[in-house]
């Protein structure tokens, strides 16, 4: 189970950060922390076919997306997740 420790919080400058976290549905705090919408099942709600959230450059694939589920379909969303972050900050991409 995951639980603050008291004082170990701390701030990383990043351009980009990526949780890759297997569970069921999405942790309160984290949904919370980011702003992002869920659907029924306490998965990240993203617009239909696509990654986006409801939060501007906040994508969510993988257990995230579509809840717990085997890695196959999670190495293939994050490849497609990556394609989608791709075309949404450079306007075009080259990803298959």
């Amino acid at each position: 189970m995951m639980v603050p420790v008291e004082g170990s919080e701390r701030e990383v400058p990043a351009d980009l950060v990526l949780i890759a976290a297997g569970f069921l549905g999405s942790q309160k705090y984290v949904s919370d922390a980011f702003g992002v919408k869920l659907n029924a099942r306490t998965n990240v709600d993203t617009a239909p076919g696509s990654y986006k959230t409801n939060v501007e450059k906040v994508f969510a694939a993988g257990d995230m997306h579509r809840g717990q589920s085997l890695v196959v379909w999670a190495i293939r969303e994050g490849r497609e997740v990556a394609k989608e972050v791709d075309a949404a900050l450079m306007g075009y991409t080259n990803l298959m």
